[in-house]
């Protein structure tokens, strides 16, 4: 029982929580680059959280359902239909056996999310499904792959889990057309305060060379303290190269790196910054560690439940 791909757009991962615990062999934990979309999609069908979903690059997706189940559609803003007729954005919907979903392309963010009642079903590698093209792991055959025509995606009978749809309530959806304030907490380096108010005073730009490993900025170039050691990568730090233009790191980062690190973002806001499209803007702004800690303690919690 499946869905089958008719036709992929640019990039459809099989995400879950993440390859966790082993990061010092060198593998990045991966998992979705907005984690706050893709809560929302397995919360909307009662999954556990983490549940294996799919991320969804910019659009473009046509499934067919093998399967009757119910289906939930959150993240970027794009035109989606089943059958023809139009679905809301970040809400669950049934799915009978024959019936085509398609996705269009990407009217306002850059990544959509998938989820199927129960999850998608595929082995893990190292104890989890999330894609990591870079180093050949998880996905749906367990190489790396993205998701390509004439694929299935393998998922249980749920037609009868629940009896109306659901969405998610408008203060809780982001939205991706306006120009964001990201808050960043303190970096283990010490930047001058001449370049932190650079860094912090002005727009940065998103560089097209932007990926799952990290979003580029571009703007007027700062001056990092020497580094001469390397350090452990979270998710969210903000490194500074050479030449002067930050880098802010994703689900699919490196281990270690030895750029100086002006900050951590702050992690309810990665996810937004993952959203932003090439050649918008951001703005950033510092924020405290404590408070960080108590908003994640919060979305935690409340994805637990």
């Amino acid at each position: 029982m499946s869905l089958k791909v008719i036709a992929c757009g640019p990039l459809c991962l099989l995400q879950d929580g993440g390859r966790r615990g082993w990061q010092h062999l060198g593998v990045s934990p991966s998992g979705p680059v907005d984690k706050h979309a893709a809560a929302w999609a397995n919360r909307l069908l009662g999954n556990v959280p983490g549940a294996p979903l799919l991320e969804v690059a910019l659009g473009g997706l046509d499934l067919e359902a093998q399967v009757d189940t119910w289906l939930a559609l959150t993240g970027a803003e794009l035109p989606a239909t089943l059958d023809g007729q139009p679905l809301p954005g970040w809400s669950r919907f049934r799915v009978w056996a024959g019936q085509r979903l398609k996705l269009g392309f990407a009217r306002a963010g850059q990544r959509a999310y998938l989820a199927a009642a129960g999850g998608f079903i595929t082995e893990p590698i190292l104890g989890s499904v999330a894609t990591q093209m870079r180093e050949k792991l998880g996905g749906r055959a367990g190489n790396g792959q993205p998701l390509a025509a004439d694929d299935l995606l393998e998922c249980a009978a749920h037609g009868e889990c629940f009896n109306r749809g659901a969405s998610v309530p408008w203060p809780y959806r982001p939205d991706y057309r306006e120009a964001p304030t990201l808050r960043v907490l303190p970096g283990p380096d010490v930047f001058s305060e001449e370049q932190r108010q650079a860094f912090f005073g002005q727009r940065w730009q998103i560089s097209p060379q932007s990926d799952r490993m990290g979003v580029r900025l571009r703007g007027e170039a700062l001056s990092a303290p020497r580094r001469q050691w390397s350090l452990g990568i979270v998710e969210g730090a903000i490194q500074v190269p050479p030449d002067g233009q930050p880098i802010v790191l994703l689900a699919d980062r490196q281990s270690m790196g030895g750029y100086p690190l002006l900050g951590v973002l702050h992690p309810l806001d990665v996810g937004r910054l993952a959203q932003c499209p090439a050649h918008s803007e951001v703005r950033f702004a510092p924020a405290s560690v404590e408070q960080a800690q108590a908003d994640l303690s919060e979305f935690l919690r409340f994805f637990a439940t």
